[in-house]
């Protein structure tokens, strides 16, 4: 069954959240190429607050995960992000249903 997370980060101002979107790039780096088990991982901006990043993360398991916050890519990510936030909060998430997900292909 999937495990996923939602993250709300609040950049300082307008040059922090362009610095932050720099650093989410140089880990989707290691994301994309070394880490199967990281269904999604996606940086979204919020319409009307330029400052938020709300991420939407997507593992195949709660092992996929752990593995994924052990890569040095990530390890890095979490050890630089505070310099340019204001506040951050993670919402862990179980999936019970959908399209598209785990849930999904086992009830067909």
């Amino acid at each position: 069954m999937g495990f996923g997370l939602v993250v709300r980060f609040v950049a300082r101002d307008a040059a922090a959240a362009r610095a932050f979107d720099e650093l989410v790039e140089e880990a989707l780096e290691g994301i994309r190429s070394k880490e199967p088990g990281t269904l999604v991982y996606v940086n979204h901006v919020v319409p009307d607050e330029p400052n938020v990043r709300i991420f939407y993360e997507l593992y195949a398991d709660r092992e996929a995960f752990d593995e994924h916050e052990r890569q040095p890519h990530v390890r890095r990510f979490l050890a630089e992000r505070g310099q340019y936030l204001e506040s951050f909060e993670v919402t862990f998430l179980n999936e019970v249903s959908g399209k598209g997900t785990s849930a999904d292909q086992a009830a067909q």
